[in-house]
């Protein structure tokens, strides 16, 4: 059951992190003239997305290891 968390949050951390190229690709395919502020916020929902990825990330896998411990140690009565 964890494992399969975990591939979801792997999937998760994909799909933030494509959207994030998305959103700086529309930044920079813009036809307007001044187009700073676009790709500004393209650079930054792209550094946000992977911030966010690798936090959700490293989040999962410290439970997921949490949770293996547990189930490896011994309870004794």
């Amino acid at each position: 059951m964890v494992g399969m968390l975990q591939i979801l949050t792997y999937l998760l951390a994909l799909y933030l992190v494509m959207k994030g190229f998305e959103i700086l690709q529309i930044g920079l395919a813009s036809g307007r003239p001044d187009r700073s502020g676009v790709i500004t916020i393209g650079a930054l929902s792209l550094i946000v997305c992977i911030v966010g990825a690798v936090a959700f990330t490293t989040m999962q896998d410290s439970q997921a290891r949490s949770v293996s411990s547990s189930i490896s140690t011994p309870h004794l009565p």
